[in-house]
């Protein structure tokens, strides 16, 4: 005899997202490489959006003298960024997955790192935010770009203080002349 599935025991189907787009121009020197955004970053479709990640607040810390717009002026806050030759990307276009961990990606297409390289000349080096987009390494290198791994600045890499992650971005950008 067979066994009948109800709707209880149906396997919900898995949701595709859509990545954002790159925040990059001729300025930028320096790609700072996420995995994927998280749920909350996607549903105001700004990088970082969450209000317990430490990524705007730790970028703060690096440029104190040069205030950061409000949270409310995202595309203030990407203008700031750009101005310091920073841009901001992800190393998936999209991707599968429940929530916001990077544990829960699945069926991911990877981000056409070679078009934004022809786009920004001045592109030197990737920063990878975060063990995931670190795992993309080997492709950023092949583009010509020294890559760097960097502490992870989402609320579930709570493992290192503030102040070590800070340490960690301060010796990288200053090691390579951006700050």
């Amino acid at each position: 005899m067979s066994k009948k599935r109800s709707a209880a025991d149906a396997v919900p189907e898995s949701v595709r997202w859509q990545g954002l787009g790159a925040v990059a121009d001729a300025r930028t020197q320096a790609l700072v490489l996420g995995s994927f955004p998280g749920v909350r970053s996607l549903q105001l479709q700004q990088y970082y959006a969450h209000p317990q990640n430490q990524f705007w607040p730790l970028l703060q810390a690096l440029w104190p003298q040069c205030p950061q717009p409000p949270r409310e002026d995202y595309a203030g806050r990407c203008e700031w960024l750009l101005a310091r030759g920073l841009g901001l990307w992800d190393v998936y276009d999209s991707c599968e997955r429940e929530g916001s961990l990077d544990s829960a990606i699945r069926a991911a297409q990877v981000n056409d790192f070679a078009g934004l390289r022809e786009r920004c000349p001045g592109l030197k080096l990737a920063l990878h935010n975060g063990g995931e987009s670190y795992k993309h390494a080997r492709q950023t290198e092949a583009l010509g770009l020294t890559a760097i791994k960097l502490p992870s600045t989402s609320p579930a890499h709570a493992s290192w203080s503030f102040e070590k992650k800070l340490q960690a971005w301060r010796e990288a950008l200053a090691a390579h002349e951006l700050l």
